[in-house]
């Protein structure tokens, strides 16, 4: 039975799918940020913080067969040599405070051509701190009671009249 087997297919062969997932994530470990489009932002981030996940692995051991190891697992997966290097050198000392989340996706507008939905997909800093919830407690943003305001002797003030805008006559045309 296939059942739970329906990943991100985005169109194409495993060996094509393969192939997208390492050039985009060799990007991403590149720049920092790409714009690609919504599908393989969402296909690529949980292949990329995988390998961020063994760099941050190999970052943290002591064990130099350990630190090799992981590389070497992450390198049968990225396959480009400059961006493995750029991963575990430079990208992994970044996230060694951070539990997860390494990625952030911004949906954008549409593709203009062929009206793909496009997104932003980047590396989040290792300072941020994310979207806070709202700290509002049980009985904030119920809103008022239904009698508005009230005046000293608990009853409900006249409302005031709305100003009028002055009124201007046409003159005909000659």
């Amino acid at each position: 039975m296939r059942h739970q087997k329906h990943r991100h297919l985005l169109g194409v062969k495993r060996e094509h799918r393969s192939a997208i997932m390492v050039a985009t994530a060799s990007a991403l470990f590149s720049h920092r940020r790409i714009e690609t489009t919504l599908a393989r932002a969402k296909a690529l981030r949980p292949f990329a913080e995988q390998l961020i996940t063994l760099a941050k692995k190999a970052a943290q051991t002591e064990d130099g067969a350990s630190k090799l190891h992981f590389r070497r697992l992450a390198a049968a997966r990225l396959r480009n040599p400059g961006a493995l290097q750029t991963l575990f050198d430079e990208r992994a000392s970044e996230f060694l405070n951070r539990a997860g989340g390494y990625t952030r996706i911004y949906k954008l507008v549409n593709r203009g051509t062929d009206a793909a939905p496009m997104a932003l997909i980047e590396l989040v800093p290792a300072n941020d701190e994310g979207y806070k919830k709202s700290k509002r407690g049980k009985g904030a943003g119920k809103g008022k009671a239904k009698g508005g305001k009230k005046t000293a002797k608990g009853e409900t003030p006249a409302a005031e009249p709305a100003a009028t805008a002055p009124t201007t006559t046409a003159e005909p045309k000659t």
